[in-house]
């Protein structure tokens, strides 16, 4: 099969498309005929070397990637036969391998694809979505809330955008340059403004003091604005630092306690907590599925071959993408 490998850490350069042997299912596992293949920011920190969640370093040489969908094509000891030939897709949680034509995986991973569903938006559900889910459980949106979305064009700020409009909110989308705004606007955000402009906080000054809630997977300057839009008992929501840098960024938090604005970082255990049950992650994939197939949400996807996987970081790291980047095989 063909994969995108990495030899050693760095830029995105650094990640070759080669072949290699085919993956063999293990017991209890299956192996899937990858069509689709998500890519997270995440996965560009590891590229650099950067350490992530997963309990031990990565060993190199490694096929990056741990979303994938497509066709169990071949099962191993233990698992039923009826599986074979399903459309399917999974998170590999700690373990990579998605960046490639064939991956494999426990079969207890896995989620059979909704008919109205093509590869590429199972593949944003399984991960964006289900982090997209897991941060709304905190925001108690409803008719009088206002909410502020930072990086509105993007994977996670798409779903935002769509939920809190359905849930009769007033959304303010933030986004960089003037194709993401009109994307943003198109969306349903109720005023979609680009941070790039050097006027941009004053347009948001009509809602200052009137925020509700923000949706903060940005950090720096922007976040910091944006918060500065919250009343009295705003939520701040904590989910990521991009706009600080992977690396070495640290999230903007807030403790005004004269105005009872506290940030809150939502992501790791006290999302799962949250969430509740023995399974918490396979509960929010459960639910972004459902939410995608009902059409309730609706994921924006980024398209790229499997041997522009290179091309596909450097966009994603540059901000010139827009909802989330798929590699297809």
């Amino acid at each position: 099969m063909h994969a995108v490998r990495l030899h050693a850490f760095g830029p995105a350069e650094n990640l070759a498309y080669e072949k290699v042997e085919d993956p063999e299912p293990g017991p209890g596992q299956v192996r899937i005929a990858v069509a689709a293949a998500g890519v997270h920011l995440l996965d560009a920190a590891l590229r650099e070397g950067v350490r992530g969640p997963a309990p031990e370093p990565t060993p190199l040489p490694t096929i990056p990637g741990r979303e994938v969908a497509g066709t169990v094509e071949s099962l191993g000891a233990g698992v039923p036969g009826d599986r074979l030939g399903k459309r399917v897709v999974a998170h590999l949680g700690f373990a990579p391998g998605g960046y490639a034509e064939l991956a494999v995986t426990d079969a207890d991973r896995l989620h059979e694809i909704p008919r109205n569903l093509d590869f590429a938006q199972a593949v944003a559900m399984i991960g964006t979505g289900r982090t997209a889910l897991g941060i709304l459980q905190f925001a108690e949106l409803g008719p009088d809330s206002v909410a502020v979305v930072p990086a509105a064009a993007g994977g996670i700020g798409t779903l935002l955008v769509q939920y809190a409009k359905s849930a009769g909110a007033t959304v303010i989308g933030l986004a960089g340059g003037p194709q993401k705004v009109a994307r943003v606007r198109d969306n349903g955000a109720d005023l979609a403004v680009d941070y790039r402009d050097p006027d941009w906080p004053e347009r948001l000054a009509q809602y200052r003091g009137r925020a509700t809630v923000v949706f903060d997977g940005v950090g720096g300057d922007t976040a910091r604005t944006a918060v500065g839009l919250l009343g009295p008992g705003g939520r701040h929501l904590v989910f990521g630092w991009s706009g600080e840098g992977i690396q070495n960024g640290q999230p903007l938090l807030v403790d005004d306690k004269d105005r009872g604005i506290v940030s809150e970082q939502v992501l790791g255990p006290v999302m799962l907590r949250r969430a509740g049950g023995p399974h918490p992650l396979r509960a929010l994939e459960l639910r972004a599925l459902a939410e995608a197939a009902a059409g309730r949400l609706t994921p924006a996807v980024q398209r790229f071959p499997l041997a522009e996987a290179a091309a596909a970081h450097r966009a994603l790291e540059s901000r010139r993408t827009v909802g989330k980047v798929v590699l297809e095989p």
